[in-house]
């Protein structure tokens, strides 16, 4: 269906891509995978139309095509879904289905006729809850991402490519879109798809080609491999372990942080405690309350009853800043929106905290720049002045994370730490949050990718509808971790007492 030969593209004088390489068969989910910075989106980009290639050839069926923009691919068969999904929240679901496409009548937009061919769409795709009448900006991510393929669906696309389509995703929601992958195979698409998560690649993909620094490392049949063998392929050196080991009994300080029977509008009856030297592991579904638990300690959303103490000291956080005073920091889940200046520099970033906050005296560190970014292993070819939406996804986390470093916190708060980073960077981040553990800090880390929860946690709290659902021991199965977040907690309650 599809081949790419010998693309090759530069920047400002930078080769970015050299000579790569690939093609895609019908009904085939052909996974593309490589470090952050490794071309993977530079080559999906030469095939959509966003960008020129300096040489090479793109074949479609046998034959050459050559795009200069992204209305040419598509009307070749080609579509791409980003990451960031390019849906106006606004417009309803049939207005962006057929944006650009409008079915006219008597040269007026026929909409009772693109409501139809919608709902077609939807049922085809077997899009539960989503009807072409309703504003995008009331669906989940997940069924703005079922939107997004119905879109592609209706301007006939054949070669589809999917951009980290999971990374926004609840785990519940992921299953969803392997089953919608599989509906599109089925009728003769073919998927490249770019992904850093190990799982779904070899659960979805018939082949897995690893580029490493804009080169082509190997391509190589799924069966034929291993999670190991791809990341060694990714990386160039073994990885032994994902997670490093977990804190033991003698390591662990006194609490830190304590909440007792803690709720607001969206918790209820939240009691727990992180101790020093402590990993706790936040699991659940999408909407289950972790995230809302993250932002109440952080004072974002607040407790409204209940009782939360920091070192033995009790607070009454009623917004960000008062929680900073107390000690308590927050790397949210949304790092470009929520947690970085794109637009300033990595030295600015870094001291972010401390410059809009006045700390404690007893808590105010003059840390240099430099030794806080060293400490976090800040990779960055313009040094500490280099602005921030110039580095990778996983060297933005680290500069949030140095951020708050610089406020010398009592408690970090970790929500989905390493969504959208590649698996060396997944790696230094994990690595990083134990040593900062060891430190003495308190850790709470709320994770949708149960691997990770499983492997990074010294307990785990699941939550579900606003309520603690269950805790479990260090390294719980991902079948208990479910089992837990889809039970409601009154019928867990009425299953124990019978």
């Amino acid at each position: 269906m599809l081949s790419m030969q010998d693309m090759t593209k530069s920047f400002l004088g930078i080769r970015v891509l050299n000579g790569v390489s690939l093609d895609l068969k019908a009904g085939e989910v052909h996974a593309v995978v490589g470090e952050n910075g490794a071309g993977k989106s530079t080559l999906m980009k030469l095939l959509s139309g966003e960008h020129v290639p300096d040489s090479g050839r793109i074949e479609i069926d046998g034959t050459p095509h050559s795009f200069s923009h992204p209305a040419q691919a598509q009307a070749a068969g080609v579509g791409i879904i980003h990451q960031e999904l390019a849906l106006l929240p606004d417009r309803t679901v049939a207005e962006n289905v057929f944006l650009g496409r409008e079915p006219t009548r008597r040269g007026l937009v026929d909409r009772a006729a693109m409501a139809e061919r919608t709902a077609a769409l939807l049922a085809e795709l077997n899009a539960e809850g989503v009807s072409p009448g309703t504003p995008v900006r009331e669906l989940s991510v997940a069924r703005q991402q079922t939107v997004e393929v119905a879109k592609a669906l209706a301007a006939d696309v054949r070669i589809l490519i999917m951009d980290e389509p999971t990374a926004a995703l609840a785990e519940h929601e992921v299953a969803t879109l392997f089953d919608l992958v599989r509906r599109l195979t089925a009728r003769g698409l073919g998927i490249l798809y770019v992904s850093h998560r190990m799982r779904e690649i070899f659960e979805l993909s018939e082949r897995i080609t690893v580029l490493k620094d804009g080169q082509l490392v190997t391509c190589v049949p799924t069966d034929r491999t291993d999670v190991d063998g791809i990341v060694r392929a990714m990386v160039g050196r073994e990885l032994s372990a994902y997670y490093p080991p977990r804190a033991t009994e003698k390591e662990l300080g006194e609490p830190v942080l304590t909440i007792r029977d803690g709720g607001n509008e969206r918790l209820s009856g939240i009691s727990l405690s992180v101790r020093a030297g402590e990993v706790l592991g936040i699991g659940g579904l999408q909407g289950s309350g972790r995230s809302a638990l993250a932002r109440a300690v952080f004072g974002a959303d607040p407790f409204t009853r209940g009782e939360l103490t920091v070192a033995g000291r009790t607070i009454r956080p009623r917004r960000p800043r008062e929680a900073i005073r107390a000690g308590i920091a927050l790397v949210g889940e949304d790092r470009k929106a929520e947690g970085l200046a794109l637009r300033q520099s990595v030295r600015d970033n870094a001291l972010l905290v401390t410059r809009a906050v006045r700390m404690p005296r007893e808590r105010r560190e003059d840390v240099p720049v430099a030794e806080l970014l060293r400490r976090v292993r800040l990779a960055s070819r313009g040094g500490a002045g280099q602005e921030v939406r110039y580095l990778s996804g996983g060297n933005q986390q680290k500069v949030v994370i140095a951020k708050w470093l610089a406020a010398g916190p009592r408690v970090l708060l970790f929500d989905e730490p390493t969504r959208g980073v590649d698996v060396g960077a997944k790696a230094a981040i994990h690595t990083l949050v134990r040593e900062l553990a060891r430190e003495g800090l308190a850790v709470l880390l709320i994770s949708s990718e149960l691997p990770e929860l499983i492997g990074m946690s010294d307990r785990v709290l699941v939550m579900a509808e606003g309520r603690i659902a269950g805790e479990l021991p260090a390294g719980p199965s991902e079948e208990e971790i479910m089992l837990l977040a889809t039970t409601a907690p009154g019928r867990q309650a009425e299953a124990g007492a019978a």
